[in-house]
């Protein structure tokens, strides 16, 4: 199992592209079984969870080729079969995505419940529920869902929580399904977003885009479409805090600053110097951070995907930060491991108070989930000597060639194998 050993000190500068969104991404690719047409996909990031999504659609039955410029094409034809196993469902909770597609398009799917990180609970009752609201005849029997339905209904579906995926899911399923669906309470996140604007393209009647009420018009078929998938904001708004805590000046070229404004603003007030045109950021650091305090909530509010870098940032901070979670119970298994850096982290519930301190210090530490593992980069970035982190699959399941774009920015960073 692979290694990241970072030597902590080193400035960070330079430019860095940054990749396709990989949560954006999740669910285009299973939108390409709503049609028997191509679907073409640029921008696609090699990350494992990309690989795991392809490796479920080749195994239901999705035809696919790449190009020299690493794009993709998609044709869902004839599937071989209508389920999702748990071997491939049980490493990423997202391939729960492929339920609506399939069961709009084909009237049945068999897919495993779903498994993936363990920063808390996510259940897919809402899944379920809108589902059935759509005339979906569900069970549940040994860990899989079974739904048939001979062709989907249009309703009024109204969800408790926000749920992206379950947004992502249920807008999906009604593009094919008889008569108007309105979602409400919908996510309004911009992989949301972008998952909507790629089933316009296919020639779904989506309206509402982007707000908290989506309304499909249902569709006979769709055709198929050429999409690029938007840039990553979560890689964008990590490099960001690696670039201040190291005191850097860093220039990130293909993003989109309008998808971070929250983080943005957050790092101006740690005392970054920010300069964001369409597609570029650039961050300048000159002093020790200040710490910060927030609170993470649906889109637009600060992202919970974003919680554990910034974590790190207080970490080494002027003050005290206040960090509340209040999307995943379970999202400050990191702190343990910050901890043993040398952080000053005090948890009660679901807020911790982080106390800087001036110098963090190396240590073998163990990443637990995506996010959490990308803090432990930041803050390896800058602890005195070398760090080692393990477990690092969970990196590789978010971040594209993490230790190549920091070594190109001055990090000295080297993956054991």
């Amino acid at each position: 199992m692979d290694k990241l050993a970072i030597q902590g000190g080193h400035r960070l500068c330079g430019e860095i592209r940054i990749s396709g969104a990989k949560n954006a991404a999740l669910p285009i690719l299973c939108a390409a079984l709503l049609s028997a047409d191509t679907l073409h996909l640029d921008n696609l990031p090699k990350l494992q969870d990309i690989s795991t999504t392809l490796t479920l659609l080749g195994h239901i039955g999705c035809e696919m080729s790449r190009d020299e410029q690493g794009g993709i094409d998609l044709q869902a034809v004839q599937l071989k079969q209508l389920e999702a196993p748990y071997s491939l469902v049980k490493t990423m909770r997202a391939s729960i995505l492929v339920l609506g597609p399939m069961l709009a398009r084909w009237g049945e799917a068999r897919v495993s419940l779903p498994g993936g990180c363990a920063i808390g609970s996510r259940p897919v009752d809402l899944h379920i529920k809108g589902l059935q609201a759509m005339g979906a005849e569900i069970h549940i029997e040994h860990g899989y869902i079974h739904a048939r339905a001979s062709r989907l209904q249009g309703a009024r579906i109204v969800m408790d929580t926000v749920t992206v995926t379950g947004t992502e899911n249920l807008m999906m399923a009604a593009t094919l399904a008889e008569g108007t669906t309105i979602l409400e309470n919908a996510a309004r996140e911009p992989e949301v977003t972008d998952l909507a604007h790629c089933l316009i393209a296919m020639g779904a009647d989506i309206q509402g885009v982007g707000t908290d009420t989506i309304i499909i018009q249902g569709v006979k078929r769709l055709h198929g479409a050429s999409y690029p998938i938007m840039p990553d904001r979560i890689e964008t708004g990590t490099y960001l805090v690696a670039a201040v805590m190291t005191q850097g000046n860093v220039t990130l070229t293909h993003t989109r600053p309008d998808t971070l404004d929250v983080v943005i603003d957050k790092l101006r007030a740690s005392g970054a110097l920010i300069q964001a045109t369409d597609h570029h950021i650039t961050v300048q650091m000159h002093q020790r951070p200040e710490s910060i305090s927030l609170r993470t909530a649906p889109y637009p509010a600060f992202p919970t995907d974003m919680q554990a870098q910034f974590m790190a940032l207080n970490c080494i901070a002027n003050g005290v930060g206040r960090v509340t979670e209040t999307i995943f119970e379970n999202r400050f298994m990191h702190v343990q491991e910050m901890q043993r850096l040398g952080a000053q982290i005090e948890v009660e519930g679901n807020t911790a108070l982080v106390y800087g301190v001036a110098q963090l210090q190396a240590a073998t530490v163990m990443a637990t989930d995506l996010r959490a593992s990308a803090s432990l980069v930041l803050a390896a970035l800058v602890a005195e000597s070398e760090t080692t982190i393990e477990r690092i699959y969970h990196i590789d399941r978010g971040y594209e060639g993490i230790e190549e774009k920091l070594n190109q920015l001055g990090a000295k960073v080297r993956r054991i194998h």
